[in-house]
């Protein structure tokens, strides 16, 4: 069996992964630009290691012998078209935790190429899109007229530093929805409504989430919004951005931003996502005016992330994927995230 390799594997998300993997029986190799931060994280655990940047030498010689690469360095709209093209020069499958709209995008054009190197090129297999994106395909099953689709996910845990320091390199970038089948560029908190997550009513906006993207590739859903609950000075501080958004994207604020984040905590304790939970909700109607609603519960999302993304990357070493560029619920079904411990799923009649 070829090997899997875990890129980024010392950061907060990559560490995880690296636990989970081991957990399951697999013996990783892990790769990153650091070696000492490799040394320390593989040696107790007897992995191998190799220190490798983005440049195409260095990531041609890390991944031989690899079969499937788990990529969890992010902010991904800058590593991943380096890893994605190794990859295909080197016939090894493509998995990445992204949640940036952009990096679908250029995943997805990358179709072509992955068919004919007769590998897989998934972004998304962690909380970025495995949930919402088998949620979806489950609205589509449920009402297969759908015309419209709304998602939106609750959740009481903290961000890690990659995800918050991708949150600053975007904070300028507004927001997205899908409208005809196109991907439209619109306001922060663009649109606003009230969810029921299964814990009462509350507050969501419109937030470019992934799912505008992936969810049409697994659907084929022409109007796509995806929505966060927030409480309402937080909803507020979006709208307010927009007049921000000028100076939110000078370089010397988001520098600032990224050096109170680098002063801060890695991530979650396992304390804190062990009490965390993730709840999703999903709506599709048609256009007679027919409506289905479902949810789910989830685990922590960074637990889920590391849960879901070596599930996946089993799947792919037992060559289960199928080639192309491909999203999480396409691949492996609706079902898919009901088969990751400690989720459930919900149908309203």
């Amino acid at each position: 069996m070829a090997d899997l390799l875990i890129y980024g594997a010392y950061g907060y998300t990559g560490e995880l992964m690296v636990a989970q993997a081991v957990a399951c029986g697999l013996s990783p190799i892990l790769a990153g630009r650091r070696g000492d931060a490799l040394r320390a994280l593989a040696e107790p655990l007897g992995l191998r290691w190799r220190v490798a940047d983005l440049s195409t030498g260095a990531l041609d010689a890390a991944l031989a012998g690899v079969g499937v690469v788990l990529h969890c360095a992010g902010p991904f709209s800058r590593t991943a078209k380096p890893m994605i093209e190794a990859c295909l020069r080197n016939k090894a499958t493509y998995l990445d935790i992204t949640g940036e709209i952009a990096v679908f995008e250029l995943a997805a054009r990358y179709d072509a190429q992955a068919l004919a190197a007769g590998v897989t090129v998934m972004p998304g297999v962690g909380f970025d899109v495995v949930p919402s994106d088998c949620l979806a395909a489950h609205l589509k099953a449920r009402l297969p007229s759908a015309q419209h689709l709304a998602l939106g996910f609750q959740s009481n845990g903290r961000t890690s530093h990659g995800t918050a320091s991708t949150m600053v390199e975007n904070i300028d970038a507004g927001g997205a929805i899908r409208r005809d089948g196109k991907i439209v560029q619109v306001p922060s908190a663009f649109a606003t409504r009230t969810i029921d997550f299964g814990l009462g009513a509350t507050g969501g906006v419109t937030i470019p989430w992934g799912d505008v993207s992936t969810a049409f590739y697994t659907t084929g859903i022409p109007n796509i919004a995806v929505f966060i609950a927030l409480p309402l000075s937080a909803r507020l501080g979006l709208h307010f951005s927009r007049v921000l958004k000028p100076i939110l994207g000078l370089a010397w604020v988001k520098a600032r931003l990224q050096a109170k984040i680098d002063a801060g905590p890695r991530g979650p304790t396992p304390a804190q996502r062990a009490r965390s939970r993730s709840y999703l909700w999903g709506e599709v109607t048609d256009s007679a005016g027919q409506k289905r609603v479902s949810r789910l519960q989830t685990p922590d999302g960074y637990t889920l992330t590391a849960l879901a993304g070596v599930a996946i990357a089993e799947a792919a070493l037992a060559g289960k994927l199928p080639a192309g560029f491909q999203t999480p619920a396409k691949a492996l079904g609706a079902d898919f995230v009901l088969t990751l411990p400690d989720v459930t799923r919900t149908d309203e009649p």
